[in-house]
């Protein structure tokens, strides 16, 4: 079970994998979510990096204001423009909710 947020930054990160065929298609939609994302309410940051010794493997760095606005995102026009455009081409995908350490 999650742990309570409550209104605490939430950082989440998304591991997603194309299939081999697939790989321009995944990474030129991901890129199209990047602007949109970063204009939503409580998007504090949206970092897309790209494996490099499996080109297949995409990753998203996100911070957002807390888990209301996340879960706001997950039901916005662009991420679900970009699971149509990426039907029947990701191989796998995870998320994790984490909650930065602070010292």
């Amino acid at each position: 079970m999650p742990l309570s947020q409550g209104s605490k930054p939430l950082t989440v990160i998304a591991h997603i994998y194309a299939q081999p065929d697939h790989i321009e298609l995944v990474k030129s939609e991901l890129k199209k979510l990047i602007k949109p994302t970063l204009a939503e309410d409580g998007c504090l940051r949206y970092d897309l990096h790209q494996g490099n010794e499996n080109a297949a493997h995409f990753m998203f760095y996100e911070t957002w204001q807390d888990r209301a606005s996340w879960q706001a995102h997950m039901e916005a026009e662009a991420l679900q423009a970009y699971l149509k455009a990426v039907d029947g081409a990701i191989a796998s995908f995870t998320i994790s909710e984490m909650t930065q350490v602070v010292i």
